[in-house]
């Protein structure tokens, strides 16, 4: 199942996700997925496990052109040649020569002049062909109007905290009026144990509204939770390094969800985020320096 981005370019909607996959477990993590079928993986300069991602595609047999690279620009890196030279950084440790979809990490307010400049990096690389899409990751609305105001390149894609207990209908909202795909990452709630934020919060996995459809369906709640994403129209980026669990995300094809199950899932939001808050200053996660190999 693809997506047509706004710049025309397609995407599947279904991705991994490698975000506190180890790098010694991703490689195979990454072969795992490729195998099962996908053929859109996403990662991260802070990941630290870029180079093990591209081990990964190279091991699998594919062409380059058959998947769908999706990375990121740290905080440390903003600044316009900054953001060049993390591009250079980040093709070095996939061992390829363009990526599919390059985007902003984070919002970073207190150094918003550098995020404008960092997207005009992005923009130049988008011109030049080095990237075929560009975006953004946890914009709020707020966010995302001063960047519009300030570049020329509609973000393709806002990454986002998404699940049934958070799904952020207003900046939803937002991306959809600027023609922006929404793409969730903790799809089915794994960020729940979000290492720093508290431990005093239900697991989605366990929700009896979602055990519910899913014994309905014959699928388990993380398929169901899949599911409800793409028939909603986003991109998903369920995470995980077991092979038997890459495989069961992937399977969400074969199975639709009614009116009445997505208007379930819909309802169990608590407006509660588990991750953390794009407008709170991390300052020494920010300073994090992203090594050049």
């Amino acid at each position: 199942m693809n997506i047509t981005l706004n710049n025309g370019i397609t995407m599947p909607a279904l991705g991994l996700g490698v975000f506190q996959s180890p790098p010694e477990e991703t490689t195979a993590a990454v072969q795992s997925a490729l195998s099962a079928g996908y053929r859109h993986i996403d990662t991260a300069a802070a990941y630290g496990n870029e180079r093990e991602v591209g081990e990964g595609i190279r091991a699998s047999g594919l062409p380059r052109q058959e998947v769908f690279i999706e990375t990121k620009v740290w905080v440390s890196d903003y600044g316009y040649d900054q953001t060049l030279h993390a591009w250079e950084k980040a093709t070095g440790k996939l061992g390829v020569d363009y990526l599919d979809l390059f985007i902003l990490h984070q919002p970073a307010p207190d150094r918003f002049d550098q995020v404008i400049a960092a997207y005009k990096a992005l923009e130049t690389l988008l011109a030049d062909g080095r990237v075929r899409a560009i975006g953004v990751s946890n914009f709020m609305p707020h966010h995302l109007e001063k960047l519009l105001e300030a570049t020329d390149v509609v973000p393709a894609v806002n990454q986002i905290e998404l699940h049934p207990y958070f799904s952020q209908a207003e900046v939803q909202a937002a991306n959809a009026r600027h023609g922006i795909l929404t793409q969730a990452w903790s799809p089915i709630g794994g960020i729940t144990f979000y290492p720093g934020w508290g431990e005093e919060r239900r697991n989605v996995m366990e929700d009896p509204t979602l055990a519910s459809i899913a014994d309905k369906h014959g699928k388990s709640a993380a398929q169901v939770m899949l599911r409800w994403h793409l028939q909603e129209g986003r991109s998903a980026i369920p995470k995980s390094t077991n092979p038997a669990r890459i495989a069961q995300n992937f399977d969400v094809f074969g199975f639709e969800l009614d009116a009445e199950d997505l208007t379930a899932i819909d309802a169990l939001d608590t407006g509660v985020r588990n991750g953390p808050d794009p407008d709170v200053i991390r300052e020494d996660r920010f300073s994090m320096v992203i090594p050049e190999a």
